[in-house]
């Protein structure tokens, strides 16, 4: 996830050791293009350089096609809801309220949508800025995918090209791992050995029957008040408790270990595979940020369902992850919500006690008649609030909750010559398992989604991907003036495990001097653009040592959505925390109905 140390010289490509000096989401100066538009407020700092390539950080235009594209505030200064912030979380919570008939008004810092999962456009290539592995698009009814759900209930689909391996290099080799049972089994046993399969499958034959219960109350079913009782308890109380009944003993079991560390149930059957826990754990820390020990089990059970069930597949928006937003726009806005870009809210309104509205950098006030939901990190949803109505109890349990580290981004644009015809869309690097997946410098995914969706880049060329997930320590970037010589320095060392992890997937036929395009992101572009604090991936909060907070603030009328709320970190997870704060807004009839409605 960071830049810097290497990828282990076992690879077959033989990548070797660099000097520490620094995925699934994220320098010089570069030189900005004089047929670019003004440039939007993206994820990477200006920057001015070079020769005929655009290098580190210009992001410009962006791809996203909506109905009403987006414009700065402008209109009717009130609405029923105010949302901050247009990530995935606050989409689906502002769609949602819309398909409810609420007014309501996103408004959105940055001038493009999508918080971390927005797409931007340069010279003809169109980049992904954080997510790139998806999957449960096509899904529907009570155990789709939340994000699913959502877009099923704004009567949106994302069409999507479907996959079902990437390739994998750590220091034992390389692998084509493939999803599926059968595949990854037959994958597991020529790799890493009979006894690994053997305990593969009798973790797939001990988690896979749970999914039924991990996955029983449809997110779209969750409110945050005691309504829940009638839209997901009741409702759905019979068919979990059935499910239970009909597993026996094993039912049990699961029932006790859902809301546990998913390593309590490695370590309750037994497995000792190196390969296998490692492997389990890399998997834990792609989607949460924690690994097995830290993990929800009832979350990696919902994963393990995704992905080694039959007939399961990976899937990837046509058009890039700015399809995924586009879609979420196109909901709220034929519903008759807004969305204003450029519209930066310097605090939220606190009047008697309550929230009312927030107030623009511009000055301008916006009212909130009903409620304002920040989709801001926890940091940064306190640094909005008057610290006079903050309760200290509050604000010290916000600051002492631990966050993961920040992210390395590496983007490019080249020529398709020379590079292999059947090129997969993703690829992730170990490069030494001793050390943990969640080390810096440790970990490189790396997404090349043209192989799939070629209208990314211009005819004959590939749009890439790179990042270290969320473990570069800010420490080494914090307080360093972006323009200097040891922030270049620096930017250039630790995005070099990136680099060599590129090359070593895409071959010799693969020349970083020849890139048209080269962006490098750092913490410091994570905490500018994204307005994330310390440039975080989100809390590290570890199952079984504390838990995500609720939606609710101290503050009547403020509520949060997003990664620093329950369910947790991952495009899934902050879907489904849109949803419940939606819900939580309306009535328990109104929710009802909308869950009949979508057959839920």
């Amino acid at each position: 996830m960071v830049g810097g140390i290497s990828v282990s010289s076992k690879l077959p490509y033989r990548i070797q050791p660099q000097p520490i000096s620094p995925l699934l989401n994220f320098t010089p100066r570069p030189w900005l293009p004089k047929t670019t538009r003004k440039r939007p407020f993206s994820l990477a700092p200006r920057s001015s350089s070079s020769s005929n390539s655009t290098s580190s950080n210009a992001y410009p235009s962006s791809s996203t096609a909506v109905i009403d594209p987006p414009k700065p505030f402008s209109g009717k200064a009130e609405a029923d809801v105010v949302v901050v912030g247009s990530g995935i979380g606050g989409l689906c919570c502002a769609g949602l309220l819309a398909r409810y008939g609420q007014d309501v008004l996103v408004l959105e810092s940055h001038d493009l949508p999508g918080g971390a999962a927005h797409s931007f456009e340069i010279e003809g290539y169109k980049f992904d800025s954080g997510p790139s592995l998806f999957s449960g698009f096509q899904s529907r009814g009570p155990q789709a995918n939340p994000l699913a759900q959502v877009l099923d209930a704004l009567g949106e689909s994302i069409p999507c090209a479907t996959y079902d391996s990437w390739m994998v290099y750590v220091p034992e080799g390389e692998f084509l791992s493939r999803i599926g049972p059968t595949e990854f089994f037959e994958d597991l046993e020529k790799f890493a050995g009979l006894e690994a399969a053997k305990e593969w499958r009798k973790l797939l034959d001990a988690i896979l029957p749970l999914s039924v219960a991990a996955m029983a109350l449809p997110p779209l079913s969750i409110r945050g008040d005691w309504g829940v009782l009638s839209t997901a308890a009741a409702r759905y109380a019979p068919s979990l408790l059935q499910s239970f009944a009909q597993m026996g003993p094993q039912g049990a079991f699961g029932a006790t270990k859902l809301l546990r560390p998913f390593s309590d149930i490695i370590d309750s059957l037994g497995l000792k595979d190196p390969f296998v826990r490692n492997w389990v754990d890399l998997l834990s820390f792609l989607l949460a940020g924690v690994k097995s020990n830290g993990i929800l089990s009832a979350e990696m059970i919902y994963m393990f369902s995704e992905w080694y069930k039959p007939g399961c597949c990976l899937e990837y928006p046509l058009h890039g992850s700015g399809a995924v937003v586009d879609a979420l726009i196109r909901g709220l806005q034929k519903l008759g919500g807004r969305i204003s870009l450029r519209s930066h809210v310097e605090s939220i309104v606190v009047e008697g006690g309550r929230a009312v509205g927030v107030k623009l950098r511009s000055g301008q006030i916006v009212r909130a008649r009903k409620a304002v939901v920040s989709n801001a990190s926890m940091w940064d949803t306190l640094k909005l609030l008057p610290k006079e109505f903050v309760p200290k109890s509050y604000a010290d349990k916000i600051k002492s909750t631990p966050q993961c580290e920040s992210f390395m981004h590496l983007h490019l644009g080249f020529e398709a010559e020379g590079i292999p015809e059947d090129l997969g869309i993703h690829h992730m690097v170990v490069n030494d398992w001793k050390r943990g997946v969640d080390a810096d410098q440790n970990v490189v995914l790396i997404s090349v989604p043209s192989v799939l969706s070629p209208d990314l880049a211009p005819p004959g060329k590939h749009v890439l991907h790179a990042y270290t997930p969320g473990t570069e320590p800010f420490e080494l970037w914090e307080g360093l003036d972006r323009r200097s010589k040891e922030y270049k320095e620096l930017k250039a060392g630790r995005s070099e495990v990136m680099w060599r992890a590129v090359e070593g997937a895409l071959g010799p036929g693969f020349d970083r001097e020849k890139c048209e395009v080269k962006l490098v992101g750092t913490p410091l572009t994570h905490k500018r653009f994204l307005r994330r604090d310390r440039g975080t991936y989100g809390p590290a909060i570890e199952a079984g040592k504390g838990t995500f907070p609720g939606h609710s603030t101290p503050i009547p009328h403020l509520f949060c959505c997003g990664d620093s709320t329950f369910p947790g970190i991952g495009v899934p997870a902050v879907a489904a925390s849109g949803a419940i704060v939606a819900n939580s807004l309306v009535s328990v009839s109104q929710h009802s109905q909308l869950l009949d409605a979508v057959g839920i």
